[in-house]
């Protein structure tokens, strides 16, 4: 990352979290906000460009830089995190076999700031198998594709400038599991957006269902050949989707982690004086859920740069990276509220957030089950979608 090193990318974060985010959060949770200060803050600051090359006005970076600025947002917001993450597996997406044009319209200005994208993959109907597609991509008469289907939970839904689609195969002798990926532009007619989002956690990430109600796609907006979607899958969306979410979520871990360090740090009993921090028992537990954290940042670190180096177990380390950071997030967040006793368990405040929006990992696709379950079949050398 010769443009920006990573330490000036975590600088310019931290600065964001600190004028911006950290004043949106509450609200983002609170009113179930789309955060989009705190997204086009990072835009604005060069940041929307991180995964993406130099050669387009990019940072250049991979999977571990990802994995470090996700984290570091998502300690502070996670629903901002995951909608950053979005952006970037998308950007990575289209730019993992970007024409010229798809360089001009969509990549350049992707860099400079000036376009949020996101991922459009979960389909009712597939749940947690976004990676078989049932929406439509076929031949328009006049050129181009016309997609027809309909998508779940997607991040950024009704504010992002461009989706990243995912669709079965136009030719209809494809074999079965092969699939496309298209761009469909936000202004595109008969896009139609559902309900806004209303989940216990995760508020501000506007996971919303999309209509595509026989949306005209030109031919150059097809994401590399007709039937790459696998490829996509399993060597870009699958590996920028798990590492941004097991970044996110440790970096909810992480301030929970911090919560409870600072009430046992600081809270003393009034009839004794004598602080929480003496305890031998708490003491024990802060241990074990910093040794917790700091050994799921070191996978999710691992994995991430394995993704960057290509090497033999990166598949196996994204998988799990994505599964242990979220039973991490959701135990040390749980463990977090009890150490804070009565404090923490008040509705609204941070440490309720903080579990609340840790509780959504294991529901978001590819679930925690599947992953371990790809998992096990790596290690076994069995087919990874055998069913």
């Amino acid at each position: 990352m010769s443009e920006l090193s990573l330490e000036g990318v975590l600088e310019k974060i931290e600065t964001i979290r600190r004028e911006v985010i950290a004043a949106e959060t509450e609200r983002v949770d609170r009113e179930y906000r789309w955060p989009e200060a705190s997204l086009r803050a990072l835009l604005e600051a060069g940041l929307g460009g991180l995964v993406i090359g130099r050669e387009v006005g990019g940072l250049g970076g991979g999977l571990f830089a990802m994995a470090k600025a996700c984290e570091a947002i998502g300690e502070a917001c996670a629903s901002t995190a995951l909608c950053f993450g979005m952006h970037l597996a998308a950007s990575a997406v289209i730019a993992a076999k970007a024409t010229r044009d798809h360089a001009q319209r969509y990549l350049a200005p992707i860099a400079a700031g000036r376009h949020l994208t996101t991922l459009a993959l979960s389909e009712p109907g597939t749940g947690s198998h976004f990676y078989f597609p049932q929406t439509a991509l076929t031949p328009d008469p006049g050129g181009g594709y016309v997609v027809a289907g309909k998508k779940s939970f997607v991040t950024s839904g009704g504010h992002a400038d461009s989706y990243v689609v995912s669709t079965a195969a136009a030719d209809p002798l494809a074999a079965p599991d092969e699939f496309s990926c298209v761009v469909v532009g936000a202004g595109a007619p008969n896009l139609r957006f559902g309900p806004e989002w209303k989940g216990i956690g995760m508020r501000g990430n506007a996971s919303r269902p999309l209509d595509l109600d026989h949306v005209r796609v030109p031919r150059q907006d097809l994401l590399g050949e007709e039937g790459d979607q696998m490829w996509y899958a399993f060597h870009v969306v699958g590996p920028y989707f798990l590492v941004a979410m097991a970044a996110t979520y440790l970096g909810v871990a992480t301030a929970a982690l911090r919560e409870a360090i600072t009430h046992v740090g600081e809270r003393r009993y009034a009839h004794s004086g004598q602080g929480l921090a003496q305890s031998p028992v708490l003491q024990h537990r802060l241990g074990s859920l910093w040794a917790a954290v700091e050994r799921t940042r070191r996978l999710v670190y691992h994995a991430a740069a394995a993704g960057d180096a290509a090497a033999p177990d990166a598949l196996l380390s994204i998988f799990s990276a994505k599964a242990e950071s979220g039973d991490c997030a959701v135990n040390v967040a749980n463990e977090a509220l009890t150490l804070l006793g009565g404090i923490g368990y008040r509705e609204g405040g941070r440490p309720e957030r903080l579990l609340r929006d840790a509780r959504a990992v294991h529901v978001m696709a590819p679930t925690t089950d599947i992953l371990r379950t790809w998992a096990g079949r790596v290690l076994l050398r069995q087919p990874l979608l055998r069913d």
